[in-house]
């Protein structure tokens, strides 16, 4: 492509609360040398006008056929609810348009294919959210592994919360569609599946699994109308298989919010070991940190990531992230390159979480992509 800047719309954004508002809006306006954001469409003419005028953005469009049909976009940012990404993806793809999408991708693995497949046939770029794949950390932390600081890896555990999914949730309009397991927005697909397209960045496939999804909560409260909830998405999810490498591998994710520390994701090899934490379960939105110990030493000891991983980039980690995997988009689309994580990456993380999901269902262990 050219050098003028990359324009992108967005579709779904609400000023002051939404991840589009919260993430996207610095993320683009900190890459201002490589894009500009040419417009928002809502559900509505009306809500478009009202989170441009907020947010100083040049344009409302009166709905996603008008900005995907727009000359002015050259990519869309999809930044809705799951069970809304297929339409929209599916309609920005087919008008030629480049396309930046939430994680999840789909409501499921087949509507991930399908989108996928559709964006390589049109040879449009399709790029997937899953931003902690490019934090600075775990970027680090992958050279770490592979330049053997813990020698040969032996195993590996992750322990989470996942912050909703609990006995509560603030906002009954923006939490209780996560309750429903039907909507494929649960804490196995959003935290688990951002931290796990970082876990095998770093560490490689999982080659086996078995798995349990459990409801140990059927119901939640919505603190802001006092109402009692269904709740049928997993509250706890528990995973244990083995690395391509034959290394195994246990992980457990529990609803609700951590009292403490929130992530542990512990990697024990031949030479020494390494420990990554953070607040929460979601690792693609939180500060996380590195400790580590070799050989004869007896503590963990802090390891500082150098200060190039997070030049030229915002400090704070939501939009950080974000712009990251934007700056990867450019680059990709300029340079002809495969850098940010693609719509195919997304596809084998869904993958991944089917395999949990049968092993779970069926209570047999499983190969992820197997057949």
């Amino acid at each position: 492509m050219t050098e003028r800047h990359l324009r992108v719309g967005i579709v779904g954004l609400q000023p002051g609360r939404s991840w589009a508002a919260r993430a996207h809006i610095p993320a683009l306006r900190a890459l201002s040398n490589q894009y500009e954001i040419a417009g928002v469409a809502n559900t509505s003419r009306a809500s478009a006008e009202a989170a441009a005028m907020a947010c100083a953005l040049p344009r409302a469009f009166s709905d996603i056929a008008e900005l995907v049909a727009s000359p002015e976009v050259d990519i869309v940012a999809v930044t809705v609810k799951v069970p809304h990404h297929r339409a929209i993806v599916m309609a920005a793809i087919t008008a030629g348009k480049h396309v930046y999408c939430e994680w999840p991708l789909g409501n499921g693995l087949a509507e991930a294919e399908e989108m996928a497949a559709l964006a390589s046939h049109n040879g449009v770029l399709g790029v997937i959210g899953t931003q902690a794949r490019v934090a600075p950390e775990i970027e680090y932390l992958r050279k770490l592994i592979a330049e053997g600081y813990v020698g040969e890896v032996l195993s590996t555990t992750l322990t989470a919360r996942g912050r909703g999914w609990g006995a509560t949730i603030d906002y009954k309009a923006t939490g209780a569609y996560l309750l429903d397991r039907a909507n494929g927005a649960t804490m196995l697909t959003i935290p688990l599946g951002h931290t796990l397209a970082a876990f095998c960045d770093v560490l490689g496939d999982i080659a086996e699994l078995s798995a349990v999804l459990a409801n140990r909560r059927h119901s939640v409260r919505a603190l802001d109308t006092g109402e009692t909830l269904s709740m049928t998405a997993p509250d706890q999810v528990l995973v244990s298989g083995l690395l391509a490498s034959g290394a195994p591998v246990s992980i457990h994710y529990r609803g609700g919010e951590a009292r403490g520390i929130g992530l542990v994701w512990e990697i024990n090899g031949t030479e020494g070991d390494i420990r990554v934490t953070g607040p929460s379960g979601h690792a693609q939105m939180v500060q996380l940190s590195l400790e580590g110990a070799r050989g004869e030493e007896r503590e963990l000891r802090p390891l500082e990531v150098p200060p190039s991983y997070r030049a030229g980039f915002p400090d704070n980690v939501v939009p950080g992230n974000v712009a990251r995997v934007y700056a990867r988009m450019a680059a990709d689309l300029r340079e002809g390159t495969h850098t940010a994580p693609s719509f195919d990456d997304a596809v084998r993380v869904h993958r991944l979480i089917a395999a949990i999901e049968e092993a779970a269902d069926s209570g047999r262990r499983i190969a992820p992509g197997a057949g």
